[in-house]
């Protein structure tokens, strides 16, 4: 393993992100908590969430894990396309990195990201709401591996996408929706008994319930459960980016 490589790629990968944090940390922090404004206002007493808790209560770390898994997707998914369109991909190619250690280095900084932004709208939300943390453990497990997978699936992404328009129609048609339909604004048990045997096959609902477990230590389905689904979907994504970049798809010309 060229660890040094390695490294260096994630550092310039973290540094792209930062030279521009109020686009790509600050403006959705902002975004997210207008959610929690609008719907913790709007909605505060009409929805049934778990035993004890309010609305705004179980909204939070649903927004939370929502902006985890949208910004780490943005990071190696924006970082690859911009990487192809502007050519300057070749140059990494031509380096002494591996398709693992390219692949540690995009997933690091996409988890990195995700979380900076999570831990923004967690700070806020926890400022003026009466969060517990029932364990932290599974609050960053399911916030690590989580942030891994979308970040592993923005990689994906980013390869098969020619252009930016294929990349923005993935999100809005896939990402957005999934992520909407995950149990962020309520919990599943609300819903009629058709779409809440669908939310089973959604599986950001398990990346979600798993992180409000942490929490709350209620969920709607066994944490177990959503660590195994969230587990297996990380290795199978790996291993497509991994295929992916060692044949050199859509990368290498």
């Amino acid at each position: 393993m060229n660890w040094y490589g390695c490294w260096a790629f994630f550092v310039k990968e973290v540094r792209r992100f930062y030279s521009v944090a109020v686009q790509t940390i600050f403006a959705p922090v902002v975004s997210t908590l207008l959610f929690l404004l609008i719907f913790g206002q709007v909605l505060e007493t009409r929805i049934d969430t778990f035993n004890g808790l309010n609305y705004s209560q179980f909204l939070i770390p649903g927004l939370v894990m929502m902006a985890i898994l949208q910004n780490a997707f943005s990071n190696s998914s924006s970082s690859i396309i911009q990487s192809k369109m502007y050519g300057n991909l070749t140059f990494v190619l031509v380096s002494p990195i591996s398709p693992l250690e390219l692949y540690i280095a995009f997933i690091g900084a996409a988890i990195l990201r995700g979380l900076a932004v999570g831990l923004g709208v967690l700070v806020i939300g926890w400022i003026g709401f009466d969060l517990t943390w029932y364990s932290v453990g599974w609050v960053l497990l399911f916030a690590v591996l989580s942030a891994a997978l979308m970040g592993g699936i923005g990689l994906i992404a980013g390869i098969l996408s020619d252009k930016y328009d294929h990349l923005a129609a993935f999100q809005n048609f896939i990402i957005i929706p999934l992520t909407f339909l995950s149990g962020v604004f309520y919990s599943i048990h609300a819903l009629p008994p058709f779409w809440q045997v669908a939310s089973h096959f959604n599986p950001f609902f398990y990346m979600v319930d798993g992180f409000r477990y942490g929490f709350y230590s209620q969920s709607d389905v066994s944490v177990y459960l959503s660590l195994f689904v969230t587990l297996a979907f990380l290795v199978g994504v790996t291993m497509i980016n991994l295929i992916l970049l060692v044949k050199g798809v859509k990368i290498r010309h």
